[in-house]
């Protein structure tokens, strides 16, 4: 069975469409309030397929995504009522817990280390605007470690360009199967 061939295939034509840019931002911006899929899976091969470009993708991700996150930090300041039930709902239960205690043990420095926590995103602006954190600083640390993650992001992604997108493709089958069992193991020992 070759699904990850199919959709790497399908994501490098998307990475190459005239509104490629404005699909990444949108995903950034709904990513910080409540899509579970990151924009790395635009931007990784966006980079790739325009290494020249790179800079300016990782800008406009980290753009987006601060945006979105002054959402989601309304959320969680003015409606945390409503959008409480979503993150039980949703299995974040766990991930939001510790976000709070991390913004109770660290405050602000826990919005520049979530831009490269494997919690997502989301819970972090939430969490933000719960604990009433000074609105600028959030933004100017979210918009700082966002911009720092999806550099680092796209300019390895650029970085192998158009040879190492040659490459990942004879073994992304591999890669997305392996990936598969892994998360499948990790389930069944955190269970």
């Amino acid at each position: 069975m070759k699904i990850f061939g199919t959709m790497y295939d399908k994501m490098m034509q998307w990475s190459k469409h005239r509104f490629a840019t404005f699909w990444l931002c949108l995903v950034s911006f709904i990513e910080a309030i409540f899509f579970p899929i990151p924009p790395d899976v635009m931007l990784i091969p966006m980079s790739m397929s325009k290494p020249q470009s790179a800079l300016k993708f990782a800008f406009y991700t980290a753009l987006a995504s601060a945006i979105g996150g002054m959402i989601g930090y309304g959320l969680g300041y003015y409606a945390f009522d409503l959008v409480q039930e979503y993150i039980i709902k949703l299995g974040y239960q766990n991930q939001w817990d510790t976000a709070i205690s991390w913004f109770e043990k660290w405050g602000i420095l826990v919005v520049f280390v979530a831009g490269f926590s494997p919690i997502p995103y989301k819970i972090f602006t939430i969490a933000a605007g719960v604990m009433q954190m000074a609105f600028l600083p959030f933004v100017a640390t979210a918009f700082i470690s966002r911009f720092a993650r999806f550099v680092m992001v796209a300019k390895l992604s650029a970085w192998g360009g158009a040879k190492f997108a040659a490459k990942l493709r004879k073994s992304i089958e591999l890669i997305g199967w392996s990936v598969v069992v892994l998360a499948v193991i990790a389930y069944l020992i955190l269970r």
